[in-house]
């Protein structure tokens, strides 16, 4: 893969142009960054590994600090996927996360943060995978790039069809439950990918930790798009 930082400088650019990807009042609203690395000591493996206890956890913290939503992860060494075999390997673990997870309530609507098409989606259905999958390819400035939505409801992906147009502030997908959305608490995972290769309907969104200088650079900061770690409490 060849990568161009030039993106990340219109993106920058442009930041103030883009839509909330979720339903956010700044005024009224507050958020809850996670830690979900060996730093966080309350949460233990017997609660990562069962989705009704991490459920709980991320709710109780939610409601403890008053929160709509609890956001982080990019860039974040995780210790939590543990939990499945999805992401093993023989060598080294995939255990680096790649984009910014926003953990909130099941239904919870997404809105296109900028004019896009669909590229692909997919529902893929392996244990703590994505489940129901969404990829926009979107052109700023003359320059070509992606955002990843997963973790997605199955109604969300039911009657798409690649090639379809979604403008900026179109609500065009909502969080999933945890038969559709790869066995997870609700929450979206958002990615940006510069150069998507041949994936269709996926690309990973943790990576060995090895490995993490050129997938890094491939899927830069959400938060470009996002512009909401501004906002944390």
């Amino acid at each position: 893969m060849e990568f161009d930082s030039s993106l990340i400088t219109t993106l920058k650019d442009h930041r103030g142009e883009f839509h909330p990807v979720v339903p956010f009042n700044p005024n009224t609203d507050k958020l809850l960054l996670f830690d979900f690395t060996e730093n966080n000591k309350e949460l233990t493996a017997d609660q990562i590994a069962n989705t009704e206890k991490f459920s709980h956890y991320i709710n109780a913290q939610l409601k403890e600090h008053v929160c709509k939503y609890g956001i982080g992860g990019y860039n974040e060494h995780r210790t939590l996927y543990a939990r499945s075999k999805h992401f093993d390997a023989a060598e080294e673990p995939r255990r680096l996360h790649l984009g910014t997870d926003i953990w909130g309530d099941a239904g919870t609507k997404v809105i296109c943060p900028i004019n896009g098409i669909v590229h692909s989606f997919a529902f893929n259905n392996n244990d703590s995978d994505y489940g129901a999958t969404i990829i926009l390819t979107h052109n700023i400035a003359g320059m070509s790039f992606y955002t990843l939505y997963g973790h997605l409801s199955l109604n969300s992906i039911k009657n798409l069809q690649e090639g379809k147009r979604i403008s900026a502030g179109d609500v065009f997908t909502e969080f999933g439950m945890r038969f559709e959305n790869g066995n997870w608490p609700a929450h979206l995972h958002f990615q940006i990918i510069i150069d998507i290769q041949d994936w269709k309907g996926d690309y990973p969104g943790v990576c060995k930790f090895s490995e993490k200088k050129r997938w890094l650079e491939n899927s830069p900061d959400p938060d470009l798009i996002l512009n909401m770690n501004r906002f944390l409490k």
